[in-house]
């Protein structure tokens, strides 16, 4: 079986921290405009698609389909790249794990699962095959 590989931890600021938080806990958050209504991936205060400042967080699904992906192969890692579609709508890239990565097709159902980060950091967003 493949090593797998280790996620440094992330850099927060204070646009992020609410997201890295609630990381903590286990709850996937994006962050959604409430003037156009659009949830948009990677967080942040602007709406991207109206550039209003009227967001706010909201807890997502954690369920998505794989978009595009990649599996890369460098001994002895063996990893997936992909972007991932929320059930909310934004698409982000992420990596598959916990899979038959021969196997990963586009169109393919996904669900969230955290991996840890190294030192003390939050978990990182990750998917699985649903």
């Amino acid at each position: 079986m493949a090593k797998e590989r280790s996620i440094p931890a992330p850099l927060t600021n204070p646009e992020t921290e609410p997201f890295w938080a609630a990381a903590r806990e286990g709850r996937f958050l994006l962050r959604a405009c409430t003037a156009c209504g659009k949830a948009h991936w990677y967080p942040r205060a602007v709406c991207p698609f109206c550039m209003s400042e009227k967001t706010e967080w909201r807890e997502a699904s954690g369920r998505g389909t794989i978009y595009s992906v990649s599996v890369m192969k460098r001994a002895p890692e063996v990893y997936a790249v992909a972007y991932v579609t929320l059930e909310e709508g934004p698409t982000m890239m992420t990596n598959i794990v916990d899979c038959d990565f021969d196997a990963l097709a586009i169109g393919q159902a996904v669900a969230l699962t955290w991996r840890p980060t190294q030192g003390d950091g939050p978990p990182y967003p990750q998917f699985r095959p649903a």
